[in-house]
Formats: C-alpha cells, structure tokens, sequence
C-alpha cells in the first residue's frame, strides 16, 4: 500500500514492502518501529541509526519529535487521496457519514455509544495498526447511529465501523 506523507509542507511516497522495509520516494530503507509500553514513545531504527520518536495525533495531523525537532505530518492511502481530491476535500455535512476502517486492525475501543450525541473533533473509536493505536475522530456534529464493531474486532481496510447521523 502506498501512501502520501506530507512532512512540513513537502511530499513524499510512501510504501510499506513488508515489516522491516519501506521504501520512501522509491529509496528502500530497512526500519525497525515498535511503541514502547502504550505511550506515544516509538523506538525507531533507519538503516541501522536508532532513533527515539514521540507522536501525538492532533486534529490537523501528526506531531513527530524526533531528535528535538518537531515535524508537522499528514498521511493518507492513495484511495483516500483521491477520494478526497474528488470531493474537494469535505465531510457532508447532512445525511449519514460512514467511519470505515482506514486501514487493517484492531479494534481498541468505541468510547461511544448508539444514539449518543458527539460534537465534530469527538473520539468515535481507537484502532490498532501496525503496533500503533489510533484515535479516529467525528468529522462533524451528530449523533452515533449503528456501531458495527467492538473492542477486540479485527477490521479490513474501508470496513463499515460506525455512522454518524
């Protein structure tokens, strides 16, 4: 699966070979990423070079602090990409939105409930993926509908999760 990654406004391709290797702009590069004891703490080795991240998901993107730098990250499946691109980069805001897994995982928790009210921004449900949990948000008021999913589920990638009326 390919993604695009942009870092502090630049672009890369991304590409997930297998567990150990990558490869970024068609340069493969043997990494090594494990979380360490549920924090936002990643051990990370590049080419042998051992490096220690921390990486918290805002409502934008994703913050990396690497080496004392903060970098600014957004990443999306070329599916997404392009769906996004096709409908000029907005949520409906009437009618049902479907949260589909954006990726193969596990499901952590649904913190919400069916006919709860959640506000644009809420946590709808915490997947697990590639050893790292994320938290998927509402993309505008409403109310939960259906929860096809629950703690401990594995999902496909684009799964029907959950609606949000």
């Amino acid at each position: 699966m390919k993604y695009a990654t942009t870092i502090d406004g630049k672009e890369y391709i991304v590409e997930i070979i297998d567990e150990r290797h990558v490869s970024v702009d068609g340069k493969v590069i043997e990494v090594d990423f494990e979380s360490i004891e549920e924090q936002p703490v990643f051990s990370l080795i590049v080419d042998g070079k051992s490096y220690e991240s921390y990486v918290y998901r805002t409502e934008e993107d994703l913050e990396v602090l690497v080496k004392g730098r903060l970098y600014h990250a957004q990443v999306e499946d070329e599916r997404e990409r392009r769906l996004r691109a096709a409908s000029g980069g907005a949520v409906a805001q009437s009618g049902p939105f479907q949260l589909k897994a954006p990726m193969p995982g596990l499901v952590v928790a649904v913190p919400v409930s069916e006919g709860q009210e959640v506000k644009e921004g809420d946590v709808l449900l915490i997947l697990e993926s590639m050893k790292m949990q994320n938290e998927l948000k509402s993309p505008r008021d409403g109310v939960v509908g259906r929860i096809h999913v629950g703690a401990g589920d594995s999902v496909e990638q684009r799964q029907k999760m959950l609606s949000v009326e």
